[in-house]
């Protein structure tokens, strides 16, 4: 995918608000040899609650030799946030990563109860999936929002941020360092829905949806730093519903993933199956993410949407890894947290009308036919060594 000036022309009141004529145009593509790309590495921070596809997108992160995983923190969403890091501890154990610290922060969103997606992901986060017992020693005692901070200030420019997650813990860092946006080197976001149907009510998209209030800090917060100069490469990277749905996962992967892991039998799931017919794959990695990505078809089944699943945190784990192409538009985000019809709504203004900087790059383009190739391949050779 080549970059290409998806504004040029007709953005120039929001282009010359930022302060270059090119800046507010930029629509940023990995390229080979860029910052944060897969020929350099990536000292990545992870803040999720893991569910499946974040699982999913953990596994992938494992796989990847450029990535080094300075340390997860759990928020709670999906699950409450004890679950949470119990399945990152777990996944981490699994895909023979059991090292990385794995923190706790908030445990609750700032200002309005947890709700919490059974339904979605299954009451432990992972569908029918089984992961091993973490180890008694593999939660780490530092709060998570602490580690944040105390890790941007040592490592200044250095660390990528991945969010998967409602935004509560950045939220929550941003309040006690508002320098943040300038100590991290790239931040990456899964949430929001722009002009498209949201996934949790007709507008509004989960994980903005559980803490619109700790969203919109954060975006405020770029706002702010924007104003004050935050170069625009430091804008966060927002991975919408509108690009992230693209990722459709069909039940064919599973399939390819046994045959690339070296499966001595087929991995079937079919529409057709038993609802909770369970993965008799001999790989582990096989075995958990087959149990796991089959409650997701069934979920996704129930809501009409197809024996499908939207794998939306690996694009996200993909652009942070700098492994995924795509395209941006600069854009200054807001999130509605008074309307009752309208809560949880993220905004996008692409043209500058609210006269404010741009506080965001908003994917609107990506590839998922060589995403899913690129997810096959890597968790293909990460189950090869597990076995």
């Amino acid at each position: 995918m080549t970059s290409r000036n998806t504004e040029a022309g007709r953005n120039d009141k929001f282009q010359t608000r930022l302060g270059d004529e090119n800046e507010g145009t930029l629509a940023l593509t990995n390229y080979a040899g860029a910052p944060g790309t897969k020929d350099d590495l990536i000292r990545l921070l992870i803040d999720c609650d893991t569910g499946i596809d974040d699982a999913l997108a953990l596994a992938y992160l494992c796989s990847l030799d450029h990535v080094h995983i300075r340390a997860i923190t759990s928020t709670p969403g999906n699950v409450d946030v004890e679950q949470v890091a119990a399945n990152n501890r777990a996944l981490l154990k699994l895909c023979s990563k059991p090292d990385v610290p794995v923190l706790i922060g908030a445990r609750k969103p700032l200002d309005i109860p947890l709700v919490t997606t059974p339904e979605t992901h299954g009451p432990q986060g992972v569908g029918y999936a089984t992961l091993p017992a973490p180890g008694p020693d593999s939660l780490a005692n530092n709060d998570a929002v602490d580690y944040w901070i105390q890790a941007a200030r040592a490592n200044p420019g250095e660390l990528t941020v991945m969010l998967t997650a409602p935004l509560t813990n950045f939220a929550l860092a941003l309040r006690r360092e508002p320098r943040l946006p300038w100590l991290l080197r790239k931040v990456v976001i899964m949430g929001g829905a722009f002009y498209y149907q949201g996934n949790t009510t007709p507008t509004a998209e989960w994980n903005t949806h559980v803490d619109p209030h700790a969203a919109k800090e954060v975006f405020a917060a770029y706002t702010a730093a924007a104003e004050q100069g935050l170069e625009s490469e430091k804008l966060p990277i927002l991975c919408s519903l509108d690009t992230t749905e693209r990722f459709e996962m069909q039940p064919e992967f599973l399939t390819k993933l046994a045959e690339e892991a070296g499966c001595a039998e087929p991995e079937l799931v079919q529409p057709s199956d038993v609802e909770g017919t369970l993965s008799k794959a001999s790989n582990p990695l096989v075995r958990y993410l087959s149990d796991a990505l089959r409650f997701y078809f069934e979920f996704h089944r129930h809501y009409d949407q197809g024996y499908i699943a939207h794998v939306h945190d690996y694009f996200a784990a993909g652009v942070a890894a700098g492994t995924l192409d795509y395209e941006t538009r600069p854009a200054t985000i807001d999130v509605e947290t008074e309307s009752q019809l309208l809560f949880g709504t993220t905004v996008a203004d692409f043209r500058g009308l609210w006269g404010k900087p741009a506080n965001a790059h908003v994917v609107s383009r990506n590839d998922p036919e060589a995403g899913f190739a690129e997810l096959v391949k890597r968790l293909g050779t990460l189950a090869r060594k597990l076995n």
